[in-house]
């Protein structure tokens, strides 16, 4: 017997539902803010990844396809196109020369700074309704619900 009800089923339903509708609306802003600078969308992401991340050593085309959940190639492609475009700078390692870094370049970075305001009136607006602590809440609930998909994930590729 199942620990939960019809009334529990009905809502994870509709909590997925509404999570896939915002992945949506994320991948619809995330165009958006990527039309700015004339890229596409997973050219963004991989920019945002570079942003976050980035200490001042680059990040290795590996790190970035593993948060990107994207085949290493693929980020190579992009990051090409990126660097040709004058976005990104790629450099071989020094440790080790089959490893690209990736950074960005100081265009890139001047062009974030510009839309940081748009982006922040655009985040208050979004979660207006929250209250500090709310958002910190919600914050760490998906959280630990992206960590157990995570996991389902693997024990259906185990059970399989």
């Amino acid at each position: 017997m199942s620990a939960f009800t019809r009334r529990d089923q009905n809502a994870i339903r509709r909590l997925s539902w509404d999570i896939a509708s915002i992945s949506t609306y994320l991948e619809e802003l995330r165009h958006f803010w990527a039309k700015t600078i004339g890229i596409t969308g997973a050219q963004w992401r991989i920019i945002l990844i570079l942003a976050e991340i980035d200490e001042g050593m680059g990040v290795p085309v590996n790190a970035v396809s593993k948060l990107l959940q994207v085949d290493s190639s693929f980020v190579t492609t992009q990051s090409k196109l990126l660097e040709k475009n004058g976005l990104m700078c790629r450099k071989a390692s020094r440790e080790d020369g089959r490893i690209v870094n990736l950074s960005l370049t100081d265009r890139t970075w001047a062009h974030l700074a510009s839309l940081g305001s748009r982006q922040d009136a655009l985040n208050e607006f979004i979660f207006a309704e929250f209250a500090s602590r709310e958002l910190e809440e919600l914050t760490n609930r998906i959280g630990l619900l992206k960590r157990r998909f995570e996991k389902a994930c693997l024990k259906v590729t185990i059970d399989a």
